[in-house]
């Protein structure tokens, strides 16, 4: 029991005198806690919704009946206006000035439009408000239908969700002219109730949501970097020959090498938890099972990754290398900074096959911080595949000893 203990009592002194292991152990965590904090905290803990959008009037049938262009403005110009509770309306409305011509104005409205300077680009055509009055008040079916053009941009998020707003706004707009006309029985109309879920908690906060991905990531960069590090750097400086030649064997110091590994990542652990609390804010509690055990098998899966590399590794100066070449696909194809869904399908493979993925979303979901992405019997069993490969190549090829 002395030899396991000294063992992982020399791995955890190593580790933080090492300046390199150091970096990746402690200080490269810490600064991006701090500098993703303070770059999006603020602007992912905005709460208020806007969307910069466009309205072009190009209908000339107002000047002689309907008004019906008209209440179309007036119902986008009622979103943009101010709100109760100083939150920030729901559209920043783009309309043309007086004197400017509407044809070149909604040119370069589309052209901004292409840009991700705006979200939609509403149009209404020349001869809508004939053709609402045509359709309200002749029944036939072959009627010409009003239309009103929206145009977005299929590559922005924002924009679809404008779309959609914009949409229900149009769908209220007809529903108003349809009872104005008494062309609409609300006894037809199909009634819909909304229910909000967790209604009565705040949103999450970007800190709540980063600080279990940078915990993560400094247990990823400890068994990626330490673990090759501190067994082929040993091994080819011959100091794995002297442990060998004493009653020491290799469970024994493979016991006390894993929980000295364990030992920093709790020592990981608790900097970087005491710097989301105390320094930015962050609430979230780790004080139960599921996120304890998903600690405990996220710690597991990496120093087992890492093996794997020293399995694989010929050299200390190759495993670094190895280390360093899926340090960041993995790193950043997790989700641990930023949500990964909506992704090409290529990149989406990656993120399938990645171990961290279901560690990341798995912690997130024992937090209450996200919901499921993976299955919840994979976000247990793909690491646990992993851990198996893992250990089935390091005992097959790892080499405890420099080639005589």
């Amino acid at each position: 029991m002395k030899a396991v203990l000294f063992i992982s009592l020399t791995h955890v002194a190593t580790a933080i005198r090492e300046r390199v292991t150091l970096f990746w152990f402690l200080i490269f965590p810490v600064f991006m806690l701090v500098i993703l904090s303070m770059i999006f905290g603020q602007i992912a803990e905005e709460r208020e919704i806007s969307f910069d959008i466009t309205l072009v009037n190009l209908d000339r049938s107002e000047m002689d009946s309907s008004g019906f262009a008209a209440r179309v403005t007036d119902a986008f110009e009622g979103l943009a206006g101010p709100t109760i509770a100083a939150q920030a309306p729901l559209f920043t409305l783009h309309q043309p000035g007086g004197a400017q011509a509407p044809a070149d104005f909604l040119e370069a409205e589309l052209n901004l439009l292409r840009r991700g300077r705006r979200a939609a680009v509403v149009v209404i055509p020349d001869g809508f408000g004939n053709a609402v009055l045509h359709g309200v008040v002749h029944t036939e079916n072959d009627a010409q239908p009003a239309m009103i053009n929206v145009y977005m941009s299929r590559t922005s998020i924002a924009s679809e969700t404008a779309t959609e707003i914009i949409g229900q706004v149009l769908a209220e707009v007809d529903r108003a002219i349809l009872i104005g006309a008494e062309r609409f029985d609300p006894k037809d109309e199909i009634e819909s109730r909304a229910h909000w879920l967790r209604q009565e908690e705040a949103e999450t906060r970007y800190i709540d949501f980063l600080l279990p991905g940078i915990i993560l990531m400094a247990f990823f960069t400890n068994g990626l970097f330490g673990v090759p590090g501190a067994i082929l750097f040993n091994r080819d400086r011959r100091i794995l020959r002297r442990y060998w030649v004493t009653p020491l064997s290799v469970p024994r110091y493979l016991a006390g090498f894993s929980l000295g590994h364990l030992a920093l990542c709790c020592l990981q652990f608790w900097i970087l938890f005491l710097l989301g609390r105390y320094g930015f804010g962050a609430t979230i509690s780790f004080a139960q099972p599921d996120a304890l055990l998903t600690l405990v098998l996220a710690a597991a899966t990496f120093m087992a990754f890492g093996f794997l590399i020293a399995a694989v590794a010929r050299t200390a100066n190759a495993g670094m290398a190895t280390a360093n070449i899926l340090n960041m696909p993995m790193m950043f194809l997790s989700g641990m900074f930023f949500p990964v869904s909506g992704l090409p399908p290529l990149i989406m493979a990656i993120v399938y096959a990645n171990p961290v993925s279901y560690l990341v979303n798995g912690l997130r979901v024992s937090l209450g911080v996200e919901s499921s992405f993976f299955q919840p019997a994979l976000m247990v069993l793909v690491p646990l595949a992993w851990i198996g490969l893992s250990v089935a190549v390091a005992a097959r090829k790892l080499r405890w000893d420099v080639e005589r």
